[in-house]
């Protein structure tokens, strides 16, 4: 099993932050490589298309919204891993009004070796991270 982890600290405040990235269907918002997000299963699974045209199935599998944060697996996508598991959250900046997003994943490489498949999803939370930055600078 692989895991990486990407975060990115932004002077805006956690709820705030939270208000925007907090809904299971709100990647379109943030994300500018996802234009489309569609609920189903009483909101519970996400279908995601990319910039490509490509399709993404995600499940909601916990979600607090206390503590600003959701985990969600991948049911359909085309990356090389199994077994994918990702957390998203909000953790506020002790002493400031401000918040670092965390977001994390573990998953089981399929077809190519970790250090490719951690070095993916470390890429597309790193940029997706900076878009979530940029959002909420605009």
């Amino acid at each position: 099993m692989a895991t990486t982890t990407a975060s990115v600290r932004v002077p805006v405040p956690p709820d705030r932050v939270w208000q925007l990235i907090g809904g299971f269907d709100t990647l379109p918002d943030w994300l500018p490589y996802i234009p489309t997000s569609e609920l189903g299963e009483g909101g519970r699974v996400r279908t995601l298309t990319n910039e490509d045209g490509g399709v993404i199935v995600e499940r909601l599998e916990a979600f607090d919204d206390k503590a600003r944060t959701y985990s969600y697996s991948i049911l359909r996508a085309p990356f090389p891993v199994t077994g994918y598991l990702s957390t998203l959250t909000v953790h506020p900046e002790p002493g400031t009004d401000s918040a670092r997003v965390e977001w994390s994943g573990t998953f089981t490489p399929e077809g190519v070796d970790d250090a490719q498949a951690v070095a993916l999803f470390h890429g597309i939370y790193t940029d997706g991270l900076a878009a979530l930055a940029a959002t909420l600078a605009a």
